[in-house]
């Protein structure tokens, strides 16, 4: 088994779109205006307007009212990413901060309140653990 994506259920896809780009640099794949991706290394990040939720399951999801996930990536430098995030993210969570596990990491909200967590590893511990 691969895990391969996180989808994000939203009430406005091009704003999410459009943040999510401007906050990784990652250019979205749209395949419908109710879709789109944003592909990385690691994962995809999907993006789906409410009128798809349906094709799954009516009610199944709601936009704007995740409480338990966080969406994490990986960055180079998540100070210097804090710089540049700082005066258009709606709300800083917590500052870079470095984690007990060895990760530095800066925990903000989307557009949509959803948690998003860009980290970096810093102990010898963390870098190892990415390097595989």
């Amino acid at each position: 088994m691969d895990f391969v994506s996180i989808r994000i259920i939203t009430g406005d896809v091009p704003r999410l779109v459009d943040f999510y780009e401007r906050a990784t640099g990652a250019r979205a794949e749209w395949a419908t205006e109710d879709f789109a991706e944003l592909r990385t290394a690691g994962a995809t990040l999907a993006i789906a307007g409410t009128r798809t939720v349906p094709l799954f399951a009516p009610g199944s999801a709601r936009p704007a009212d995740n409480h338990s996930v966080i969406t994490e990536f990986r960055v180079d430098d998540v100070d210097r990413v804090h710089a540049n995030l700082s005066g258009w993210v709606p709300e800083f969570v917590a500052g870079p901060t470095t984690m007990p596990w060895g990760n530095r990491s800066l925990l903000f909200r989307d557009p949509d309140g959803n948690l998003v967590n860009f980290f970096t590893p810093v102990t010898e511990a963390a870098v190892g653990k990415f390097a595989r």
